[in-house]
Parts: structure tokens; sequence; C-alpha cells
């Protein structure tokens, strides 16, 4: 049987329109700007985001690791992000090892913190002895926080505590668009206030690679230097860009029916025998559950052709996308019942 793979959003194939239009795409240098199809991306996104400019990059991490070199500078400055954050879980140390970042992991519910957090570990302006409190970074949604969407007056009031102590804001967008269609709220209103943003098209969006960082002119000016340093810097990139502009026309709506699969999923899954979720915090495509052998888990459904992924010895995520329908997540709650035993 086809697998199920729920393992994660990033295992999204191009769709047959999506191929087409990346096979048709008009194409130039993109180093020199001459790739009109990169060009429009950028445009489109960085008026999506609300930003000046924008700049196309090869995956979320890269636009991760720009954007903190672009705020953090020489000397110990610390970047203020949730502890399960996708930078200090799955990118390598990228900031700390490229960048001398020092990463301040902070608490809170689901993924999120609030602004007493931020409050609670700023550091004394002038203290030599302490890293320099100079960047606070938000993903939305939440990754291992299960999917969540920042309420928007927390996000609000983060926003505020760090804009009154001078700190700069990074939004980590790889799931934006979730947010977004989850929510009702515009994308440049989620990324008010941030000095820099991003969303990645290789997730619930469906492309095979691709992600944009938007910011400032200048900001993005000084983006490109380090996309250059890293490896970033492409040639006929349109026909990647092609599919990240499919995307935008065709596959944000769908993100919808992603949801509503993840919530039948944790309906399902909590109907089971020691399983432990609660489906009503189900927001968008991201499923977390506790079992009691993670491994053990996500082995026996891997013999029924289905595969999540275990995040640590006793949890598991899910991720619906364009890839699973509702047809293959009764499959998959089909092979939980075996899995649960």
């Amino acid at each position: 049987m086809p697998l199920v793979d729920l393992f994660s959003d990033t295992q999204t194939r191009p769709t047959p329109g999506m191929r087409r239009a990346m096979a048709e795409a008009e194409v130039g240098d993109e180093q020199r700007f001459e790739d009109p199809t990169v060009n429009a991306l950028c445009e489109r996104v960085a008026g999506l985001l609300g930003f000046e400019a924008a700049v196309f990059l090869p995956s979320g991490t890269m636009c991760n690791a720009i954007a903190m070199r672009l705020h953090v500078r020489p000397g110990g400055d610390e970047v203020l992000l949730h502890r399960n954050a996708h930078p200090l879980r799955f990118e390598a140390a990228g900031p700390s090892a490229l960048w001398g970042a020092v990463l301040c992991p902070l608490d809170g519910p689901h993924g999120m913190f609030d602004a007493a957090a931020v409050r609670a570990n700023l550091r004394a302006p002038g203290d030599r002895y302490a890293p320099r409190s100079r960047l606070v970074a938000v993903e939305n949604t939440t990754n291992v926080g299960g999917g969540r969407v920042w309420p928007r007056e927390q996000l609000r009031e983060v926003v505020e505590v760090a804009r009154e102590h001078g700190l700069r804001l990074h939004l980590d967008g790889a799931r934006l668009m979730n947010a977004v269609v989850a929510s009702g709220v515009p994308a440049a209103e989620c990324a008010r206030g941030f000095d820099t943003a991003w969303i990645d098209f290789t997730k619930g969006l469906g492309a095979p690679l691709g992600a944009v960082l938007a910011g400032s002119r200048e900001l993005i000016d000084e983006a490109w230097r380090y996309k250059q340093m890293m490896g970033g810097a492409l040639r006929q990139a349109g026909i990647a860009a092609a599919g990240a502009l499919y995307a935008l026309d065709h596959h944000v709506d769908s993100l919808a029916d992603d949801h509503a699969n993840a919530r039948r999923l944790a309906e399902g899954l909590a109907e089971l025998p020691g399983i432990d979720i609660d489906p009503a915090g189900v927001e968008t495509n991201i499923v977390v559950f506790g079992v009691p052998d993670a491994a053990r888990f996500c082995a026996r459904l891997e013999e029924h052709d289905v595969r999540m992924g275990p995040l640590d010895a006793r949890t598991v995520r899910a991720v619906t996308h364009l890839d699973v329908d509702a047809a293959g997540i009764e499959r998959a709650l089909a092979a939980a019942v075996d899995a649960a035993a």
C-alpha cells in the first residue's frame, strides 16, 4: 500500500500543476537580479508580509541563520526564544557556531512565551559580565509546541516589551500561512512590529525547495552578503521560485483541509488507550501526543505503511499536508489501533 507519510509536511511532493509551472518558468541569473520569476516572488512575499524587500533562499534554516546575523553583533549578544524553537532544537547550533550568538531559552506552554518571560530574562544594560540582550525570536505557528497560533494580544505584548527595551524582533514563519488560514489574521498583521520575517514553501505549501526572508531594504541588502558567504546565491532559480509562486496561488486555501485532517487524527487518537492528547489543542496541521514508548509506537505504524516521528522517548509528532487525504488519516488511525495495543 502507498505510504501515509505524516513524518512532516516537508514530505510533500510538487503537484502536476506546480511541476508544469516550474518547467515553464522564465529564468535568468538570480545573483545579478536578472531572474524575473525570483524577482516576482520576492516582491510578492515582501508585500504579503508588509516589508520593503525580500530575498529568496534555499531553506528556512538559512533564513533563520542569516536573520540572526543581521541582528546579532560580535561581543556576546543574546537571542531570547522558546526552548523548543527550531534554532535550538533542529539547526545544529548554527546561530552560536556561525555568529557567536548566545541563545537564551524561554519557557511557556505550547512553544509560546509571554511578555513577562521576556522581561524576566532581560540583562541589565551595561553589565560587562553578562550577555547583551539583543533579539527576540518568535515561531508562529509553533513546531514542537503542536502547531499553535500565537494569540494576537500575547504577540502584541511581546513585541511591545521588546521595543520598550530596544531589542530587535525576528519572526520564524515557517508555517505562518497555516497561522493565517487558521486565525483569519493577515500575514502582514502577524509580522507587524518585527524587523525580519520569513515564510517557507517546502512545508504545507508543497514546493520542493525555497524560503523567502523579508525586512527593510537595508537589512535585505546586507542579507545578500551572508547569502553569498553561506553558498546560498543561485543562478536560474526561477525554476524553484515558480513552484513557490504556484503554491501561493493554489495551495494556501488547501491548508484548511490539512487542519481538518489534523483535528480528525487527534480525535481518533484520543479514543485509543495509552495515548495522551487533547484534540481541542490542535489548531493547525501538527499533532503532538504522548505514548508510553514513542520508538515502539512509530515502528509498529511503519509495519502498516504509516509514518510518524518520535520527538522524544514518550512523544510523537504527526503532520498533515497535501499528500495525505482524509482516507489516509483513516488508515493512520487504523494503524494506530494496533500500535497502541
